[in-house]
């Protein structure tokens, strides 16, 4: 059973072969693979390669489970639950939505109007960039099950916490109120055939890859650079186990930028390859996919700076501990 899934994980899902084809082209060709450019040539086309075949099937498969749950139907499924179980319900329904807190915010503010508790709908928020169907398949690419669900787990725990505490803190009254007398016109969706959905499905992967792939491209090039011209010591000292500040830094360091989990997996890959700890990568990739300034921006638009900052330090805090939790673990779940 191991070699089954040692054969799924390396050439199914990390795609081996398709890197051990590729050098073998570029030396084919009379080109040394050793050398700096040529390598960074061969991580560059693999990576892109490999990351669009993913992208396109994780893209299509969670499309077509998304048909099922339009918002009217998740709204009414969120309405059924009270308490820490409509948090966790909320957050669990974040992972079948969008792959960037960017187009997750307009969710947020759909169900926020149709009246939903805002703890309940700040768990669906922090869940659906975080921990998505897409991230789970993809650290298993590189990092392992084990770490990948974990990672996926400890995103969830800090959705429903953090949905919770903003709950509890009765914080509706710093949403904007244009959001909250909006209102929802609560129109019954038409059920959709095998086809609908399937169109649905190749709808939503062609325009979500045409939006994500010039990030993916960024991705794979700063990867490329780490990972055959950074020194290894240079990574080690500032992401390694000499650095205990490792997982606030890579934490900050990610928080302004805006990128969604396909354009990190290859910065993450080239780091962990050249001996960053578990922890500060996994936090690098939540704090990017999760706070990126232009979702900052645009959910500003809707809550006021209070229960924004909230927001920010709830998730901030969150993806803290959670690194440092899988550098703890990380000589248990490599």
């Amino acid at each position: 059973m191991k070699a089954v899934w040692d054969f799924f994980q390396n050439q199914v899902l990390s795609m081996r072969w398709l890197n051990d084809l590729i050098g073998s082209a570029l030396s084919a060709t009379g080109l040394d693979i050793s050398n700096r450019w040529v390598g960074s040539l061969q991580f560059f086309v693999y990576d892109v390669i490999k990351i669009t075949i993913l992208l396109c099937t994780l893209i299509f498969v969670i499309s077509y489970i998304q048909s099922f749950f339009p918002p009217e139907r998740s709204k009414k499924i969120l309405g059924r639950f009270h308490g820490l179980g409509a948090n966790s319900i909320a957050a669990l329904l974040g992972t079948v939505t969008p792959f960037c807190s960017c187009s997750s915010i307009p969710l947020f503010i759909g169900f926020t109007s149709a009246g939903l508790p805002v703890g309940v709908t700040f768990s669906f928020l922090i869940s659906s960039p975080m921990v998505d169907l897409g991230s789970l398949v993809l650290l298993m690419s590189i990092f392992g099950a084990k770490v990948a669900v974990v990672y996926v787990l400890f995103g969830l725990i800090i959705a429903v916490l953090g949905g919770s505490l903003i709950e509890k803190l009765h914080m509706e009254r710093y949403v904007e109120s244009f959001i909250l007398t909006a209102g929802s016109v609560d129109i019954e969706s038409p059920e959709l055939t095998l086809r609908d959905r399937l169109i649905y499905a190749k709808e939503q992967m062609v325009g979500t890859f045409k939006k994500v792939f010039p990030y993916v491209l960024i991705g794979v090039g700063i990867g490329a650079v780490i990972h055959n011209w950074i020194p290894e010591e240079w990574v080690v000292a500032v992401l390694g186990s000499k650095n205990p500040f490792g997982v606030v830094l890579a934490t900050l360091v990610g928080v302004p930028m805006y990128a969604d989990i396909f354009g990190t997996i290859p910065i993450a890959e080239a780091l962990f390859s050249k001996g960053a700890l578990l922890g500060s990568i996994l936090s690098f990739m939540m704090a990017v996919t999760t706070l990126s300034l232009p979702s900052m921006i645009m959910l500003r638009k809707a809550v006021k700076p209070k229960l924004l900052a909230l927001f920010i330090a709830i998730c901030t805090v969150g993806i803290i501990l959670v690194g440092y939790l899988f550098n703890a673990l990380q000589g248990i779940l490599a």
